[in-house]
């Protein structure tokens, strides 16, 4: 599977570059995504631009993927999703429960918002433990 990534200040960007994500390739996405969380930076904006075609499996992998940053305490948006892939998911019941963002600009706004409001509820934790 090719992809590219790009680091930025509080985040990375994972693109895809496959126009086709099918089945077979779910798994290897799952794991690329998850070695995202080891990263110093493992806060992650999914960008989506480069895919026409995405396979029930790896639609229904997103939201498991995006649950498991949120447990850890990182953000994991996508970006840039064709519009059928978007009524796909929608009709999948997926497209709900995904953070997705029209560009990817919008994407890494909503990751350093996350990161601040992370940051205001760890201090609120210090301050209040029983929060």
């Amino acid at each position: 599977m090719k992809f590219k990534i790009d680091t930025k200040e509080k985040f990375s960007v994972f693109t895809p570059q496959e126009q086709d994500l099918s089945a077979n390739m779910t798994d290897k996405l799952r794991i690329l995504l998850m070695d995202c969380l080891k990263n110093p930076l493992p806060n992650l904006v999914l960008n989506m631009k480069e895919v026409y075609v995405l396979s029930t499996e790896a639609g229904e992998m997103l939201p498991e993927v995006q649950q498991e940053f949120y447990e850890k305490g990182h953000s994991f948006v996508i970006c840039e999703l064709k519009p059928e892939l978007e009524e796909q998911l929608d009709q999948a019941g997926i497209l709900e429960v995904l953070n997705i963002t029209p560009t990817e600009s919008e994407a890494w706004d909503i990751v350093q918002m996350e990161e601040i409001e992370r940051e205001l509820l760890g201090d609120d934790n210090v301050d209040n433990p029983e929060n």
